[in-house]
């Protein structure tokens, strides 16, 4: 187990690293009063039981291994959820200009979605982690969609899981269905993108001016 520990350490000071980078993001667009096209970032290293599953999936000895780092690239795993469609471009851009990552693969499953419905950005990234034993580079894979998309996703996957990859035809048709109800609503929230951004920053403002209305003032002398 003490292999596996120093195998994966450099991941999740990887998935550390990202998370408050591309968080760091979503800061600097709200401290600039523009619209972040990112709305939250979630991440992940792979459990010891997932990489098995991938490595019988693929063919690789489970056993820590460039060859494993090589073939299995997701062990890393980051989730940027954006609001709007348009949202996913920008934050691509965003990722593709930074110094510090150099992207490897990208696979558009928005444009081509899966047979399954499944839709989402991946891109698989390099990223460097400073070790005690000098840089170590690191895949990673990062995976960019609406809430929509990933409400769906985590429905799918669950499901998945409960039937090991076997659904049953019905539900994969219902699936297929709620996947086009999702990205319709994706499109419709797009065509009114303004109306919610306006409406998202009157909001703000109200709750702001409302905690300070309905605060209580202090008395001289430090007292309530």
């Amino acid at each position: 187990m003490s292999q596996w520990n120093q195998f994966l350490e450099p991941y999740k000071q990887a998935v550390g690293e990202l998370k408050m980078k591309l968080r760091g993001i979503r800061s600097q667009y709200l401290l600039a009063d523009i619209h972040s096209p990112v709305e939250f970032v979630t991440g992940r290293v792979k459990p010891l039981a997932s990489i098995y599953d991938k490595t019988l999936e693929k063919n690789v000895p489970f056993v820590p291994s460039s060859e494993l780092a090589t073939e299995i690239p997701d062990i890393a795993g980051l989730r940027i959820m954006c609001q709007f469609v348009d949202d996913i471009v920008a934050v691509v851009e965003i990722i593709r200009e930074r110094k510090d990552i150099i992207i490897m693969e990208e696979r558009d499953y928005i444009s081509n979605k899966k047979a399954s419905g499944y839709r989402s950005y991946h891109m698989i990234i390099n990223y460097p982690v400073q070790t005690i034993s000098g840089e170590k580079w690191i895949l990673a894979e990062i995976q960019i969609r609406t809430l929509a998309m990933n409400f769906w996703a985590s429905i799918e996957h669950s499901l998945n899981y409960k039937y090991e990859g076997e659904l049953p035809e019905e539900i994969n048709l219902r699936l297929e269905r709620a996947a086009e109800a999702a990205f319709r609503l994706d499109e419709e929230m797009s065509l009114i993108r303004d109306e919610i951004q306006d409406a998202q920053k009157y909001f703000s403002a109200f709750k702001e001016t409302a905690t300070r209305r309905y605060s209580s003032p202090k008395k001289r002398g430090g007292k309530v």
